[in-house]
């Protein structure tokens, strides 16, 4: 799975990622937590991407990560997701969009 190398703009398609192994290249377990809420604000200097999860549409989402990064690396972190659905649709096959029918999307 492609990824960034810390404090570069370097962006490695192909690139497999190791759960025992950091982007730091540093050994130690991550912390994965799965998301299927995602908020996004900015202003001149920063993005900020708010993951939380969302069971239903009256519910309050559970945010538990916010990362702040500046506009360089929102639109290579875009062009990773980009090239990382492309590549596993390609594998894969298409992903639906069913999600975004009955949501504010």
């Amino acid at each position: 799975m492609p990824f960034l190398q810390p404090n570069t703009n370097r962006y490695f398609p192909g690139e497999k990622m190791d759960p025992d192994r950091d982007s730091s290249g540093t050994f130690g377990r991550l912390e994965g937590r799965y998301a299927n809420y995602f908020a996004v604000g900015y202003n001149e200097y920063e993005f900020v991407i708010d993951f939380g999860q969302s069971y239903s549409a009256n519910d309050q989402p559970e945010l538990y990560t916010r990362i702040v990064t500046g506009p360089v690396y929102a639109k290579a972190l875009l062009k990773t997701l980009q090239d990382s659905i492309e590549t596993f649709e390609t594998t894969y096959g298409s992903i639906s969009e069913k999600v975004f029918e009955n949501s504010e999307y």
